[in-house]
């Protein structure tokens, strides 16, 4: 019996010389992204969106697309306020199409025939996102 105590004893001896003896920052998980990485991360999706919303928003409101929803019958304050209710991924789409549609009307790529079916399409398209989610 006396050798079974001696036996726990030493057991118990080596886990705690085992705990105090391993330093607690190779037991901790180490993270493979710092949180000022995750933070900066973060910022700069929240920035590109609020770019983009700004890029569609500023599409939407100029006069010619305005024009272009009022004669397709739909609503431009309603289509500019689904336009917030996208994901950072379709919204990323549409404003780097509306980037495209404007540089081709400013460039005269495009005529105010091309621009209409455009805006509508860009509109029918948000308004589709905002009735799926």
């Amino acid at each position: 019996m006396r050798y079974v105590w001696q036996s726990v004893r030493a057991l118990v001896a080596c886990f705690l010389v085992t705990i105090f003896a391993v330093p607690p920052s190779l037991v901790a998980q180490s993270h493979v992204v710092s949180p000022a990485d995750l933070q900066k991360e973060m910022v700069a999706n929240t920035q590109a969106r609020q770019h983009n919303l700004e890029t569609v928003r500023q599409f939407l409101s100029s006069p010619r697309a305005e024009n272009a929803l009022k004669s397709a019958h739909m609503n431009p304050e309603q289509v500019r306020t689904a336009v917030s209710t996208l994901n950072d991924h379709e919204l990323a789409r549409l404003a780097s199409r509306a980037d495209k549609a404007q540089a081709d009307f400013a460039g005269g790529r495009l005529e105010d025939r091309d621009l209409l079916i455009i805006i509508v399409a860009i509109a029918a398209l948000v308004l589709l996102i905002v009735a799926v989610h």
